[in-house]
C-alpha cells in the first residue's frame, strides 16, 4: 500500500514543481521585458517628441498631443533656408567631413597603438596605457582657453584643422582602449602559426589579425564617428560660419517670423542630425554588441 501511494503521490509532485518553475520562469520573463520597455520609451521618448514637434506648425508648437494634428514640412523648408541664414546643408558636409576625417586618423593610429599595447612588452608599457585612460577622461572644457589661444596665435580659427586636431585628440584615447582590451583576447597562436609558414609579423597582422578583429574594428569606428559628429563645446568657440557643424549651427538658427524662437526648425534640424545615427544603431546593433563583448569572453 505504502509503495501504491508513493507512486501516485510523486507524479502529483513533479506537476507541482513543473507549475512552479514555469511560473516562476513566466515572471521572470515578464519582469526582464517589462524592464526593457521601460528602458526603451525612456530613451526613445524624447527622440519621438523631437520628430513630433518637427511637423507641427508654429502655432501648434507646444502642442500636448502624443500625435501632431496638424503636419507641415515648412520647419525643413526653413532648417535648409538660406535666406534665413541657415546653412543647414553647409553644415551638414563639415560634420561629415569632420566625422570621417578624425575617424579615419584615429582608426589608422589606434589599431597600431593598441596592438602594440596589447602584444609587445616593453617597459612602460602599463604607464602608457594608464595615461592614456586618462587623457580619455580629461575634460573638454580644461582645453578651450588654451585652444582658443593657440589657433588664434596661429591663425587656425575658422578652420577644419582647429576642429579636427582636438576631436582626433578625443577619440583617440578611446579607439586604443576599446581596441586594446579586444586585441588582448586574439588567438595569438593562428599569427605563430602563419610566421612559421614564413609570413612576416607585418603580413601575420594584416592577413591574419585584421580580418578576425572587423568586429572590433567596426564599433570603435562608429563610437568615434558619433563622438566626433556630436562634439559641440570646442566647435561652439573654434568654427567660423563656414565651417561650423550641424551641432554648432542649430544654435544660431533664425525663424521664419521675427521675434518668435525657432523651436520647430530647431527640431526638425535635430532630427535630421539624430535619426540617421539612431536608425545606424539599431540596424547595426548585433555588430555593435558583438564588437563590444568579443574581447570578453576567452574561447
Amino acid at each position: 500500500m505504502a509503495t501504491a501511494t508513493q507512486s501516485q503521490t510523486l507524479p502529483k509532485t513533479r506537476e507541482r514543481a513543473d507549475a512552479k518553475k514555469q511560473s516562476r520562469f513566466s515572471w521572470a520573463t515578464f519582469r526582464t521585458y517589462l524592464g526593457v520597455a521601460i528602458i526603451v520609451v525612456w530613451g526613445l521618448a524624447p527622440a519621438y517628441w523631437m520628430v513630433a514637434t518637427s511637423f507641427r506648425p508654429i502655432a501648434y508648437t507646444f502642442e500636448t498631443t502624443l500625435i501632431p494634428t496638424h503636419w507641415t514640412l515648412d520647419n525643413y523648408r526653413t532648417a535648409f533656408s538660406t535666406n534665413l541664414g541657415n546653412h543647414f546643408g553647409q553644415d551638414l558636409l563639415n560634420s561629415l567631413l569632420i566625422g570621417v576625417v578624425v575617424t579615419v586618423v584615429a582608426m589608422a593610429a589606434g589599431v597600431f597603438c593598441a596592438y602594440a599595447l596589447a602584444r609587445l612588452e616593453f617597459r612602460g608599457k602599463y604607464m602608457l596605457t594608464g595615461a592614456i585612460l586618462a587623457a580619455s577622461m580629461f575634460p573638454a572644457v580644461a582645453l578651450v582657453s588654451p585652444l582658443f589661444q593657440l589657433f588664434t596665435n596661429i591663425h587656425w580659427i575658422g578652420k577644419y584643422q582647429a576642429l579636427i586636431i582636438p576631436d582626433i585628440s578625443f577619440a583617440l584615447p578611446l579607439t586604443i582602449y576599446i581596441l586594446t582590451a579586444f586585441f588582448r583576447e586574439m588567438p595569438w597562436d593562428l599569427e605563430e602559426s602563419a610566421r612559421i609558414d614564413g609570413c612576416t609579423q607585418a603580413q601575420a597582422f594584416r592577413l591574419i589579425i585584421l580580418p578576425l578583429a572587423a568586429p572590433g574594428l567596426f564599433t570603435t569606428a562608429i563610437l568615434a564617428f558619433i563622438a566626433a559628429w556630436n562634439e559641440f563645446l570646442l566647435a561652439s568657440q573654434l568654427s567660423s560660419e563656414k565651417t561650423q557643424p550641424v551641432t554648432v549651427a542649430i544654435a544660431n538658427f533664425t525663424g521664419s517670423q521675427p521675434h518668435q524662437e525657432p523651436y520647430t526648425a530647431i527640431m526638425a534640424a535635430g532630427t535630421i542630425i539624430t535619426v540617421p545615427l539612431i536608425l545606424m544603431v539599431l540596424l547595426l546593433q548585433r555588430k555593435i554588441v558583438a564588437g563590444l563583448t568579443a574581447g570578453s569572453v576567452k574561447g
